[in-house]
């Protein structure tokens, strides 16, 4: 079957990263490519953080092992994987452990300027969290921007349709060839 491989999709709050992760998903589909979508915020959504592990990394490695422990029993070996700091070498053992230590990691940082974040979370946050949320993406913009490991490929979303985003990360990838089908035959 192969070594598994997880297209990381990371960015700052209000980017467009599950948007783009649904739409490659689709990409995918469309190409009859096997694959498998987790929402990595949903791995560690716990309150209050166990342990007083403030990043809730133990749980979200402990489920992320868990549920593709699941995708791989039943032969699948390509994740779509959308979080902030996914793409981020910290991470890296965390996907080592869970997929394999021979999993092959794809990174891609979606960045947006600090106005189309805003646009985004404005229309997106209507409770009581959109202050902490535009702080909170500012500084993660920074933080990914500096820290992103080189390899890392850099895809802009501002004004830009979400099909066109996915099909710059999706190229990435190279599990979907120039005809539109499945890069190395898988149906």
């Amino acid at each position: 079957m192969g070594h598994a491989e997880v297209l990381l999709i990371g960015g700052r709050a209000g980017v467009g990263k599950s948007t783009v992760g649904w739409e490659v998903s689709a990409r995918l589909r469309t190409a009859k490519v096997a694959h498998a979508v987790i929402e990595g915020d949903f791995m560690g959504q716990v309150h209050p953080a166990p342990d007083g592990d403030p990043h809730r990394a133990g749980i979200t490695e402990r489920n992320l092992t868990a549920v593709w422990g699941n995708f791989a029993e039943l032969g699948y070996r390509r994740l779509v994987y959308t979080n902030t700091v996914s793409v981020l070498a910290a991470a890296a053992g965390m996907f080592e452990r869970a997929m394999g230590a021979d999993v092959r990691l794809v990174r891609v940082l979606l960045t947006a300027t600090d106005a189309t974040a805003a646009k985004r979370l404005k229309g997106r946050e209507l409770g009581s969290e959109l202050e902490q949320e535009l702080k909170g993406s500012a500084h993660k913009a920074r933080l990914l921007e500096e820290r992103a490991p080189a390899d890392t490929v850099r895809v802009a979303t501002d004004d830009r349709e979400v099909i066109d985003v996915a099909r710059e990360v999706l190229a990435a990838t190279g599990w979907v060839g120039s005809d539109g089908r499945g890069g190395d035959g898988v149906e």
